[in-house]
């Protein structure tokens, strides 16, 4: 009987959860191909289907926000971002999970980098506009590397964790035939660590995807104009077009779903096996 009870709640929530992400998406797809003079007051209204399924809303959303220039510029920034943060944050979070338990003065840098994570954006904003702009990195350059800085915290954290769940014997091995401590690493333990470079890829990838303060107070210029960034474009004083609004929305939706649904086996395994021994 108990067990019974467990399994109604438990699919009970899963339902709710299940409602809980396809209402949003089926209100963006519906509100997507409607057009304004369908949009009332009335929720039965909202909710209905369109009269027309007319891709008229998407042709107007590309336009405005100039999709293809805005998608390779969020394109150049989120894989800079990914393939620079899995070498870099990787190596930190090999040297530092390596040395922690034995060293305290590695055990206070990853607690140094780590606490970073609760440091708001807003603390940082107006000096890191002024330093870029000095620097000259008020361009797609800076805004990828403040990313790296932004998401160390987090991805040496993981790291870190995942780390503990690979035999240290997996590098003596490799040593003791003739390798060297950073070829043990590149040739044995970076491949291993291939879920969590997935988990950490479609982690950095979903943020900077759809970071908006970033770029816009960094960039400068409509040169550098990013996805979300473009779509601010339907926000006036008067309103918001939620119909262009949203079918720009399923379009920068997309690419990073196709993204997660590739990587989606990786990820699984790489947060259940960090969180064993996280």
């Amino acid at each position: 009987m108990k067990k019974r009870t467990t399994n109604y709640m438990i699919t009970l929530l899963l339902v709710l959860g299940c409602i809980t992400v396809l209402f949003p998406l089926y209100m963006t797809i519906i509100i997507a191909f409607k057009q304004p003079a369908e949009m009332t007051n009335d929720i039965g209204g909202v909710l209905a289907f369109p009269s027309s399924w007319s891709l008229a809303n998407f042709a107007e959303a590309i336009r405005v926000t100039d999709f293809w220039h805005s998608l390779f510029n969020s394109l150049i920034i989120t894989v800079a971002t990914i393939v620079l943060s899995i070498l870099i944050h990787s190596v930190a979070g090999y040297v530092i999970g390596r040395n922690m338990m034995e060293k305290k003065s590695y055990k206070f840098l990853y607690f140094y980098i780590v606490s970073g994570m609760f440091v708001p954006f807003a603390i940082l904003m107006m000096p890191l506009v002024k330093q870029t702009s000095e620097m000259g990195l008020d361009n797609r350059i800076g805004v990828i590397l403040l990313y790296i800085v932004f998401y160390m915290p987090m991805n040496v954290m993981l790291y870190s964790g995942y780390l503990k769940n690979i035999p240290l014997a997996m590098e003596e091995a490799a040593e003791m035939d003739g390798a060297s401590t950073w070829t043990a690493y590149w040739k044995v333990l970076f491949p291993m660590m291939a879920p969590m470079h997935a988990t950490v890829a479609i982690l950095t990838a979903l943020g900077t995807w759809n970071d908006v303060m970033t770029p816009l107070v960094i960039l400068s210029g409509d040169s550098g104009t990013t996805l979300p960034l473009a779509q601010l474009n339907f926000q006036t004083q008067f309103g918001t077009n939620y119909n262009l609004a949203f079918a720009s929305y399923l379009l920068a939706l997309i690419p990073i779903l196709i993204f997660y649904i590739i990587c989606q086996k990786q990820i699984i395994n790489g947060v259940a096996n960090g969180a064993v021994k996280g």
